[in-house]
């Protein structure tokens, strides 16, 4: 099998993932939030990943290195993440895509301030598109401020970031241990903040299963994306992304009765022809962390 196929087969799974946590998370949303919901994620994200290191005799991987930089990630990171929890429980699940999908126009806006890459003509014409896009798709109301908007608009800058300082990590440190810092550090913050807002809320028979779900997929998805980007650069493998969005729309149509409109349409294509001009400009392997 090829490089480029085994990255494809990769995605798919990403693909997957990331489709199967968005649904899980609004079967839970009526009952739990986001702190509770990041709580159960992180607690069987644990278990997973250490049992794959255990099983693989790779738990050493997983010793504090750079913890600096891991707290740095993850605290931008659970910012973000709760953000995008927010806003799947709230608005249509393919809105939520769209919008999340402007994370790699914000790396490339980001980026010279942050890292001080240059802003190319190109870098400034994708962000003008990109603004277009995300205005055709939210479509935001002078009268009314939407909170789901500014939480999906919002998580795409922290995944931004969550991206850049992802950069430095990944240069030295094995993926395992990435993941496994990113489930520890997220379950420390969201079990104090559950603990300051009265406590936990336990599961019965109906959200037990979804919260298991969303805690697999949200390691699998980092896993299975991670793994394609190690087996092709980031501007083959993240056009594969974009296939998330028409999966996340029908599986909205087909359990929640979510129609897309021509602006929801208009505004995605927008932002998929920006996703393309920035891996262009950038062709290097930033990791994406959409959930």
């Amino acid at each position: 099998m090829s490089p480029r196929a085994g990255a494809a087969l990769w995605m798919a799974g990403a693909i997957l993932c990331f489709s199967l946590m968005a649904v899980a998370t609004r079967e839970v949303s009526d009952a739990f939030d986001t702190f509770q919901i990041m709580l159960y994620r992180g607690a069987i994200g644990i278990v997973l990943v250490t049992s794959v290191l255990a099983a693989s005799g790779q738990l050493s991987a997983a010793r504090p290195r750079r913890m600096g930089l891991h707290l740095t990630r993850n605290t931008i990171h659970f910012a973000g993440q709760n953000l995008w929890l927010y806003a799947i429980g709230v608005l249509p699940l393919a809105q939520v895509i769209a919008l999340e999908f402007t994370s790699p126009l914000w790396v490339l806006l980001l980026a010279p301030l942050l890292l001080s890459e240059r802003l190319t003509a190109r870098g400034l014409l994708a962000g003008t598109i990109g603004f277009v896009g995300v205005l055709i798709v939210a479509r935001p109301d002078a009268a009314r401020i939407d909170p789901g908007l500014i939480a999906a608009a919002s998580c795409a800058v922290a995944f931004a970031l969550t991206a850049i300082a992802t950069k430095r990590p990944t240069q030295t440190e094995p993926v395992a241990a990435i993941l496994f810092w990113l489930n520890v550090i997220q379950f420390v913050f969201a079990a104090v903040l559950v603990a300051v807002r009265g406590g936990v809320s336990w599961p019965d028979d109906s959200h037990a299963p979804w919260l298991v779900a969303i805690g697999i997929t949200g390691s699998g998805a980092h896993w299975c994306l991670t793994s394609a980007l190690r087996l092709a650069p980031a501007w083959v493998v993240m056009p594969l992304d974009f296939l998330r969005l028409p999966v996340i729309a029908g599986l909205g149509w087909l359990l929640y009765g979510e129609a897309v409109g021509p602006s929801l349409a208009i505004g995605a294509v927008l932002i998929l022809i920006v996703n393309l001009m920035t891996l262009r400009v950038r062709r290097e392997p930033l990791m994406a962390d959409a959930a």
